[in-house]
């Protein structure tokens, strides 16, 4: 399972990092390097077995304790 999620995150690079080098977008390219590695380490964590909170209590408690709008 880790190897697959490795070999698709590689995918994407090679598919994606090039383009943005030849086209000298760096902005671009460390925003994406910062997305692509929180999204592989959300990726990764479940895959060996850490158990991830969800994020819906986490948007529950902001909507309702924070902000104090109530949906109904």
């Amino acid at each position: 399972m880790i190897f697959l999620l490795v070999c698709a995150f590689i995918g994407v690079i090679l598919f994606e990092v090039p383009s943005l080098i030849r086209n000298k977008h760096w902005r671009e390219l460390i925003v994406f390097s910062i997305f692509l590695s929180m999204a592989f380490l959300m990726s990764l964590l479940p895959a060996i077995g850490v158990k991830l909170p969800s994020p819906a209590k986490g948007i529950d408690y902001l909507i309702e304790d924070i902000l104090h709008l109530n949906y109904q």
